[in-house]
């Protein structure tokens, strides 16, 4: 179901693009210079605003690598890929360490022979995933987030009446984020 709404998203919105007047360096919704380490930054961002909201504090995030990389490839699908893997990062080392002694997440970017093949490693000091969630981590609505956070913010109790925003490790984490690069050609990994 969702790669085929991926597909039609894709087809619709390059129609759409390639009607519109046209953004320099690109071609519809493919930029053709798509820069792993700026869509990053703006990934970074975004995750850190609502890990700071949610926690009071967010991990330092540092980028390694190719940083001058740049490829064919849509930058959205990108910082909606990186932000979910970074929401879920930020969560466990938050989580894990404390507010108060935090290590900091790396993200690494790295290409093969001919830009070929590019690799975007987050990498984390938070805690690790039980082997026994390990096959679940690809299902939808399946989260490590602890059971009493969850029922606060699906509903019950006064929760039903909050006007805050849900927060934001609820949710497709993990499928959608691995739909979008599958629906490409890639293929995204867990280790």
């Amino acid at each position: 179901f969702y790669m085929s709404r991926i597909g039609i998203r894709m087809l619709i919105g390059q129609y759409l693009a390639l009607r519109e007047e046209k953004e320099e360096g690109y071609v519809g919704l493919v930029s053709q210079f798509t820069s792993p380490a700026e869509v990053a930054k703006a990934a970074i961002e975004d995750a850190e605003f609502m890990c700071t909201r949610q926690h009071g504090d967010a991990p330092i995030v540092t980028l390694h690598g190719r940083l001058d990389l740049n490829f064919q490839y849509v930058p959205t699908h990108l910082h909606y890929i990186l932000l979910e893997l970074l929401k879920n990062s930020m969560r466990a080392t938050v989580e894990f360490h404390g507010v108060d002694d935090m290590p900091p997440i790396r993200v690494v970017i790295a290409d093969g022979e001919s830009n070929e093949d590019i690799v975007i490693k987050v990498s984390d000091e938070g805690g690790g995933i039980p082997r026994s969630h390990a096959p679940r981590i690809w299902s939808y609505l399946f989260t490590t987030a602890d059971p009493s956070v969850q029922q606060g913010a699906i509903g019950g109790g006064e929760a039903d009446f909050d006007t805050g925003s849900p927060p934001p490790w609820l949710g497709y984490r993990l499928p959608i984020p691995r739909a979008f690069p599958r629906y490409l050609g890639g293929d995204p990994g867990f280790v």
